[in-house]
């Protein structure tokens, strides 16, 4: 029958059956594929429809049967609640460890990477990749059992690499934000997983992936996300952290590129500063206004940068890496109307240096993993205190400190707990809690329960004493 000669009415009718169908077959898909769009996010940040080529906004999410867990504890962020791999808590923890080691509570499989932990009301976050379907997912588990409550997924082909993930999110009361390994910047409703914003900072501010792809991770101040794009249009950026629009951008007039190291505020004589280690230098940048306050080309590793500053008082600034690099105390002061930075002392890689995990500074004393596996205590003018026993290696393993003592991963899952002392090195505890290799990522601990994770494995441990 020629279409044409179809009266109007059966049209019509049809038209509106077929509407209805299709309304039938979405709702009975269920929560499972139902694609979120949020007003605004089918534009890119020049306002173009269509986001431009952005694959995070034509990301997807799914609900999973996991339920946040009434727990406490909180590691909102990259090395916990200040930033300084010390978490804040009063929860005691068992010092002694039987045979089979601390109780394993749950267990879940990853893809490949070395991505950490966030965790915020009995819900953790993590930045994980899916290789069989060549998705960015950040991922939301209850804190109880590991089962997942929701991911937010987007196509991003990512190749092996000494695998993929390897940054952790900051989550607020309000969003969840992290990074993808080709530098993509997702922010979610942190409850809901539902899209606020999405960047892709090689496309839109020119951005070069790192080596091993990017390891920063997003640093939350108050209403804005600051980001190190690192690219020919942004050394430094805030956005606002519900909208993901600029409030400043700070020029990048010598070309320094993205780093594997995360962006650490403090404050000098009066002026609060982002401190950032681009991969020719160190800067620290105004929080108000983003203009450089200083620059410095004293350090710079040339192979890859990979642990953050670590802040003291004084305007001091311990920098330390591997490679040869070795380690630097830098100090900024005021001079006049401007800023310097000027050098303290320098440490040689066989006295201290730090490939992969950033030093922690408690009680006027730098502890970190240098570069022969040795785990080291230095005083404040960079003199060796002590170092870890012949036998007792780490490895390029992360490190925390929780009531009074580190626990530390090596490369092989072994979790060692070590007291947080200068008077010298002091094994209280160990025990294998991982099976996989590559016991890369960052710790976190919430409520005495330790999340750790190898290549393809996150487990949760009971730590607390009874």
């Amino acid at each position: 029958m020629n279409p044409g000669s179809i009266p109007r009415s059966i049209w019509i009718a049809g038209g509106v059956a077929l509407a209805a169908a299709g309304l039938m077959f979405w709702l009975t898909r269920g929560p499972d594929s139902l694609l979120l769009r949020v007003p605004g996010t089918d534009r890119g940040p020049d306002g173009a429809a269509g986001g431009g080529g952005n694959p995070v906004l034509a990301g997807k999410a799914t609900r999973g049967p996991g339920q946040p867990a009434s727990l406490p504890g909180l590691w909102p962020q990259f090395r916990g609640p200040k930033r300084d791999g010390i978490s804040e808590e009063s929860v005691r923890l068992l010092r002694a460890w039987p045979a089979s080691g601390p109780r394993q509570l749950w267990s879940v499989e990853l893809g490949e990477g070395y991505a950490g932990p966030a965790v915020r009301d009995g819900r953790v976050y993590l930045m994980d990749y899916d290789r069989e379907k060549k998705q960015d997912a950040l991922r939301c588990l209850s804190l109880a059992d590991g089962q997942e409550i929701w991911r937010y997924a987007y196509p991003v082909p990512v190749k092996r690499n000494h695998g993929m993930s390897r940054t952790v999110p900051a989550v607020t009361d309000k969003i969840v934000v992290a990074m993808g390994p080709k530098c993509h910047v997702v922010c979610l409703d942190r409850l809901s997983g539902e899209l606020r914003w999405g960047l892709d900072l090689v496309r839109d501010f020119g951005a070069t992936v790192p080596p091993w792809y990017a390891g920063q991770c997003p640093l939350v101040d108050g209403d804005v996300v600051i980001l190190a794009p690192g690219g020919n249009q942004a050394l430094l950026m805030a956005v606002d952290s519900l909208t993901g629009s600029n409030r400043w951008v700070t020029p990048n007039p010598r070309g320094w590129r993205m780093t594997h190291t995360s962006i650490m505020a403090t404050e000098v004589a009066g002026e609060r500063m982002y401190v950032y280690c681009g991969h020719n230098g160190v800067a620290g940048v105004s929080t108000r206004t983003g203009e450089i306050l200083w620059e410095t080309t004293a350090w710079k590793i040339s192979i890859a940068t990979v642990p953050s500053p670590v802040i003291l008082d004084g305007g001091r600034i311990f920098l330390s890496g591997g490679y040869n690099a070795g380690s630097l105390m830098l100090r900024v002061k005021k001079d006049g109307d401007r800023f310097v930075a000027e050098t303290l002392f320098k440490l040689e890689p066989e006295v201290f240096g730090a490939t992969q995990q950033t030093p922690i500074l408690y009680q006027d004393h730098l502890y970190g993993v240098r570069p022969d596996g040795k785990f080291t205590c230095l005083d404040l003018q960079g003199k060796p205190v002590w170092v870890s026993d012949s036998g007792q290696q780490f490895g390029l393993g992360p490190f925390i400190l929780a009531d009074g003592v580190f626990l530390a991963v090596n490369d092989s899952g072994l979790l060692r707990m070590i007291e947080a002392s200068p008077a010298g090195y002091k094994l209280l505890a160990q025990a294998k809690v991982l099976s996989g290799r590559e016991s890369w990522g960052p710790l976190a601990i919430a409520g005495g329960r330790l999340l750790a994770r190898d290549l393809t494995q996150m487990v949760c441990l009971d730590l607390t004493a009874p």
